[in-house]
């Protein structure tokens, strides 16, 4: 009977260290733990509110992502609808609207954007990597238009009940970074909990098997697709408030950091597969990466060689444990297509 409880242990031990979430994690500590001895001051206060703060917006397009691959498609233009929602919310700050009324426009503009990229995926039937794409060259093109291609400062327009959901500070914590773990918790409630929000799984594993089931798939996926459009805008105007100024450079690139810490998180490119927490321990890890390498005055110039081998290699361990179930995931992402 002690032999039997004692393997039942095991086995329930083993499961945990097999989970991606427990991985992320103890690569996270050891990597935080070598950094510390290398450089004692990597663990104080003002370096772990600054990995925070840079968690928080970038860790928002990464759940965006997450909801896209598990889906079993992808979004390219997350980065560019933050910058669009960011210079709108400026620019009409500025022309005299007030802040909160051009942050609610912007984030009706986002919203239509979500809804034009889902209607043109689910009833026109184009890829989702070319109608992201397309997205992506014309969110940022629209912030570049408003612009004229120079950042807007917006010193001492916005209000500071405003400025502190980005700047301030609650029991020494970034706002911020609360309102970023709120919305991780709640995604993650969602998909765990709700019925209706596990049908992104299904239809991401299978999405024939999902219609024969009575699942509403071009709703799923505009629903999606809506929330993406969310998230961007909400990185998007808590930029604004983080820097004061309204920029179409704003997120440039984010794109790659955001599939990076969903795949690093254990999200799958075959779809159906994917979770908010390793999403979250996933930006995590990018960002004490890329602070690590400040800390130890490696250039700053390594630092995007070092989240490309990192994704090179999260990608490669994602195709290698999916390769044998017969899905073309990646190639199902980029091409819009569905292996059945």
């Amino acid at each position: 009977m002690k032999k039997n409880n004692n393997m039942k242990k095991t086995n329930i031990f083993s499961k945990f260290l097999a989970q991606r979430e427990t991985s992320v994690f103890l690569i996270i500590l050891v990597s935080v733990i070598v950094v510390q001895l290398i450089q004692p001051k990597f663990l104080n206060i003002s370096n772990l509110k600054s990995i925070a703060i840079s968690v928080s917006t970038d860790g928002l397009l990464a759940i965006a992502l997450c909801l896209a691959l598990i889906l079993g498609g992808i979004e390219l233009s997350v980065g560019g609808v933050a910058a669009m929602t960011c210079v709108l919310t400026g620019y009409l700050c500025l022309s005299g609207i007030n802040i909160w009324v051009s942050s609610i426009i912007a984030l009706a503009c986002g919203v239509l954007v979500g809804l034009f990229n889902g209607l043109m995926i689910s009833k026109v039937g184009l890829p989702p990597f070319i109608v992201t794409l397309g997205m992506m060259n014309l969110s940022r093109g629209i912030a570049y238009i408003l612009t004229k291609g120079s950042p807007l400062s917006l010193s001492g327009y916005l209000p500071e009940s405003f400025r502190f959901l980005a700047t301030g500070r609650v029991f020494g914590v970034p706002m911020i970074f609360i309102i970023f773990v709120i919305v991780a918790f709640i995604a993650h409630l969602f998909l765990t909990k709700s019925n209706v929000c596990r049908n992104i799984f299904y239809v991401g594993s299978n999405e024939e098997a999902a219609k024969h089931s009575a699942i509403n798939v071009d709703r799923v996926k505009i629903g999606v697709y809506i929330t993406i459009a969310i998230l961007s805008t909400l990185s998007g105007i808590l930029s604004l408030g983080r820097f004061n100024v309204a920029t179409p450079e704003l997120s440039v690139g984010a794109e790659t950091t955001a599939i990076s810490a969903a795949v690093i998180g254990g999200t799958s490119f075959t779809g159906g597969v994917g979770s908010i927490l390793g999403t979250v321990l996933g930006i995590i890890l990018l960002k004490v990466v890329n602070s690590s390498l400040v800390m130890l005055d490696v250039s700053v110039y390594w630092q995007n060689f070092v989240q490309g081998a990192i994704l090179i290699l999260a990608v490669t361990m994602d195709y290698v444990t999916h390769r044998d179930t017969g899905k073309q995931g990646f190639l199902k992402s980029l091409l819009g297509s569905k292996k059945q």
